[in-house]
């Protein structure tokens, strides 16, 4: 980025640090809601610049993350199909499945897989392979629906039937909803994710703020971003204020793109989805409409039955709930590393596991 240095200006930094540190009187714990956020806090060190009254804990802000096993097993089983040619982001490629298996090991055992960038690219290989099933795994937040969503229109709209969707949108509100209703709930302020709320807006956190008295600050990705979404969080505590506040504005509005909002209604409607290490939110996932069901690839491929058991010993629920920090994890850089991982938080670009491992092992492989 062309103007990415003011963001990470060292001396504002430091001054950001001192002015919460006057403000903080009294411990207060806040979770940034999103994993670039994480992975900004544990690179450049925030959380170790900021007075001891102030515990940020990480949240569920990770699409990958949060994805099923079952649904990792069910990518990995339409991968294998020689009649399938499987288009993926590359963040998914090294989430293992129940067995262990990951797509990557699927392609190096001659799966036709393709990482793509967007999945109009998915919609354009089916376009060029009329004799394939082209299947795209459609894994995100609100960030990436509305892109998923105008891939299956323009396919209804130019009657491409060898395309089809493996869907795993997830919404967070509701997720938010989950952990402020836990009884193990620690969480006092959220930091929310700006890139979602480029898309959707905050007008859906305003009633979560009112019910649960809790400040939310729609924050960046920058440290410079984390720290004002900080100061603007804490300020709101000390205050005692629960409001939606809006740090990201160059970003950032209001209502959000309305647009991109439309077509998420008209592709998509809110079901029932289970997040992994978390069990099933209601309403928190998106699924195709009647109208698009043909561009499903579960009922497509006939693949409901997939009822698999998360690893024992993986604790990325607890991770992602901010009641457990990844070094708390007895695998963590023991038998869970990022060449053998147990679960996608340690091998995601946005995982938690992945930023402590990648910025923090040496101080943490030591503890027992």
């Amino acid at each position: 980025m062309k103007f990415i240095d003011e963001y990470r200006d060292a001396k504002a930094a430091q001054l950001y640090a001192k002015a919460i540190a006057q403000l903080a009187t009294k411990p207060w714990t806040i979770m940034e809601i999103c994993g670039g956020q994480t992975h900004s806090i544990v690179k450049f060190g925030i959380d170790r610049l900021l007075p001891q009254e102030i515990t940020l804990i990480h949240g569920p802000g990770c699409p990958v993350c949060v994805t099923p096993v079952e649904l990792i097993d069910r990518a990995i089983a339409l991968s294998s199909d020689p009649g399938v040619i499987f288009c993926s982001f590359g963040d998914m490629m090294r989430v293992p499945g129940s067995m262990g298996k990951d797509l990557l090991a699927v392609k190096a055992m001659g799966g036709d897989i393709r990482i793509v960038y967007s999945p109009l690219d998915a919609l354009k290989i089916a376009r060029a392979n009329c004799d394939r099933q082209i299947v795209f795994f459609a894994v995100g937040f609100e960030t990436t629906a509305p892109a998923t969503a105008m891939a299956v229109y323009q396919a209804h709209l130019q009657n491409i039937h060898n395309f089809s969707l493996l869907v795993s949108h997830v919404l967070v509100p509701p997720a938010m909803e989950v952990i402020l209703s836990s009884s193990d709930n620690q969480v006092q302020g959220f930091l929310a994710a700006g890139h979602v709320c480029t898309v959707m807006g905050y007008t859906e956190y305003e009633s979560i703020a009112e019910k649960y008295h809790i400040p939310i600050v729609v924050t960046g990705f920058e440290p410079l971003d984390i720290f004002q979404g900080l100061y603007l969080c804490i300020k709101q505590l000390c205050e005692g204020r629960s409001q939606v506040e809006n740090q990201y504005i160059r970003s950032v509005c209001r209502v959000g793109n309305e647009v991109a909002q439309q077509l998420i209604r008209e592709v998509f409607e809110r079901v029932p989805r289970k997040w992994r290490g978390i069990g099933e939110i209601p309403q928190s996932g998106l699924g195709l409409r009647e109208k698009y069901i043909e561009f499903d690839a579960q009922k497509r491929f006939q693949l409901d039955n997939f009822t698999v058991q998360e690893s024992s010993e993986c604790i990325s629920g607890l991770i992602l709930q901010g009641i457990k920090k990844p070094y708390e994890c007895s695998a963590f850089s023991r038998i869970c590393t990022p060449e053998h991982p147990l679960g996608a938080p340690m091998v995601s670009s946005e995982g938690a596991c992945a930023a402590y491992y990648r910025y923090r092992y040496q101080q943490h492989s030591t503890i027992k």
